[in-house]
């Protein structure tokens, strides 16, 4: 009787085990939970605060840490919008993330100039990428390639969505 269920638990536990090493992403890097999302009332705050925020970082490598924050924080947003079908909001939040990622790459090569031990701070930047472009990949799948944004009170927009996070990609590969 007792062996019989010790045979169940580690039959148990070794199913547990390999599930979970099949499941590992290609990036230890963590992207962050997302922060206030657009039409909430304090996301205006919160921009404004980000605004204020990019003159309290100065230096190459705080300004490298500033600008990779800002990335993963847009590309959780983007990815969130679109999951939730808000195309437009997710498109724009996609361009900043790109905006804040590519001045990551300036910031590193500005320490470098600076004669500063960027190794970690390379391969910070490698895993964000990494983990930025399998992000990327996973929300490639579930949007449209092109999306018509109707607003009330403007002309219809075209968002070509599949020409967005494929240029996306090829910003975050560059660094790859």
């Amino acid at each position: 009787m007792f062996t019989k269920f010790l045979r169940i638990i580690l039959t148990f536990l070794f199913i547990v085990n390999i599930s979970t090493k099949l499941v590992l992403a290609d990036s230890n890097y963590v992207l962050p939970y997302p922060s206030f999302m657009p039409g909430t009332t304090y996301y205006r705050l919160h921009i404004l605060w980000e605004t204020i925020m990019k003159y309290w970082y100065f230096g190459s490598f705080a300004q490298f840490k500033y600008n990779l924050k800002l990335s993963d924080k847009y590309l959780v947003e983007a990815k969130t919008l679109f999951e939730y079908k808000q195309y437009l909001l997710g498109y724009k939040a996609l361009e900043k993330s790109d905006l804040y990622f590519s001045k990551t790459h300036l910031f590193l090569k500005r320490a470098k100039e600076e004669k500063k031990n960027t190794g970690h701070l390379q391969d910070l930047l490698r895993q964000a990428a990494l983990k930025h472009t399998e992000v990327l990949e996973s929300v490639s799948s579930n949007i449209p390639p092109d999306f018509v944004w109707i607003s009330e009170k403007s002309s219809p927009t075209v968002l070509n969505l599949e020409k967005s996070i494929k240029n996306s990609i090829q910003i975050r590969k560059k660094i790859i």
